[in-house]
């Protein structure tokens, strides 16, 4: 994204100050309303078909250096044309596919700048553009994430567009699925530089963050749920998005304060069993 200013309209459009890349069209279409000469506008730059500098005011579904899942809308004999929001769709040329892409089919790729043709391009090789480096992490860190693919393991993700994570089966108790972003929390930073990450908080933070969501659940559901100690891990996560652990914690911490009562078919509010 480039922040450029008219200098100049014409019959198909205006033209922008690109400074030592010369004058760049913005076509009629893309023009804003009530735009005037010297004004500024927030532009984003790409190569047209015609190999041309060219400006829009869309915002594309990702740009140069992000990783994003996006949709094959056409395939030729050069490589796959990805949906990013844009007129022009993004270029996968077969070098850059770890498998032949389909048309309909949604990819993990990457985006960067072609170093021969200078265009915007896309690649599926993942692994070629996550960071070496050691990443900055702490046990208990919130970041975000990208689902990657499915392993033995569990799920492969990326870690603030950077990093590469896991998230093994164990930590998972919902359906996750390739391109989804979503919140995570550092679990172990390896040797080398590779994340675990779980989907939830870890510690007595995420129990006394729980207690308070439990007790202000009772509170909303007539001071009582079917749900306790023994209920399945699934049915606890579909309900309350934690661990079976940390259900377990939260729910001893909240007994052990007097606040709850275990019962045959679930948990009280204490203060309603009383009455």
């Amino acid at each position: 994204m480039n922040r450029l200013r008219v200098v100049k309209f014409v019959d198909f459009g205006l033209y922008l100050d690109g400074g030592q890349s010369g004058e760049i069209l913005l076509p009629s279409r893309y023009v804003p309303q009530n735009v005037r000469e010297g004004d500024e506008l927030d532009v984003f730059l790409y190569l047209d078909s015609e190999e041309r500098l060219i400006a829009t005011t869309e915002h594309p579904k990702a740009m140069v250096g992000d990783f994003a899942y996006l949709q094959v809308a056409w395939v030729n004999n050069y490589g796959a044309f990805l949906d990013w929001g844009l007129m022009k769709d993004l270029f996968v040329p077969f070098r850059e596919q770890k498998m032949k892409m389909q048309k309909g089919h949604s990819y993990i790729v990457y985006l960067h700048i072609d170093e021969e043709s200078y265009r915007i391009m896309a690649s599926a090789k993942i692994d070629r553009f996550l960071s070496k480096e050691m990443p900055p992490y702490e046990e208990g860190d919130e970041v975000n994430i990208l689902v990657w693919q499915k392993t033995d393991l569990g799920f492969k993700v990326i870690v603030d567009n950077s990093y590469a994570g896991l998230i093994y089966d164990s930590e998972v108790f919902t359906e996750l699925r390739t391109g989804d972003r979503l919140r995570a929390y550092i679990k172990t930073v390896r040797p080398d530089g590779k994340l675990d990450l779980t989907l939830n908080k870890q510690g007595r933070a995420a129990i006394n963050d729980f207690a308070d969501v439990l007790l202000a659940f009772l509170e909303e559901h007539g001071g009582h749920i079917q749900v306790c100690d023994k209920s399945p891990a699934e049915e606890i996560y579909a309900l309350f998005g934690v661990s079976k652990k940390v259900f377990k914690k939260a729910l001893g911490d909240l007994y052990k304060r007097r606040l709850v009562v275990l019962t045959d078919e679930g948990v009280e509010l204490a203060r309603r069993k009383r009455g």
